[in-house]
């Protein structure tokens, strides 16, 4: 069993930053990939980021050059770095764990960028 933990998540201005962060708790495997998933009202859910046990990373084009996907192994953390923030990137984003065994995710942080 794995339980994920999120935080960091709340209202900006155009152009703000945040980070999101997102502990893993339980039965976690040595090798799996974590991510950040979000989803707006009305909108299908979408990758944004994910990095793997191993340290490859995904992005979703619409957030390259803005956010940053990184992970403390000895922690069970992994982190969104969200800079430049648009309007367009208002949404619940939810952390994932996937590993041969599990696929879980977390109950979702609101992320709201507004004036």
């Amino acid at each position: 069993q794995v339980q994920l933990v999120e935080s960091g998540g709340g209202l900006v201005q155009p152009g703000g930053s945040l980070r999101l962060s997102c502990a893993a708790s339980g039965s976690i495997s040595s090798i799996n990939t974590m991510g950040w998933y979000r989803q707006a009202p009305g909108k299908q859910r979408e990758l944004v980021a994910t990095i793997s046990s191993s340290g490859v990373t995904t992005y979703a084009v619409s957030v390259k050059g803005r956010f940053t996907i990184s992970r403390d192994n000895a922690k069970n953390t992994v982190y969104l770095q969200m800079n430049s923030l648009k309007p367009e990137d208002t949404a619940i984003y939810y952390c994932n764990y996937r590993s041969w065994s599990y696929n879980v995710w977390g109950q979702g942080t609101q992320v709201t960028v507004s004036s």
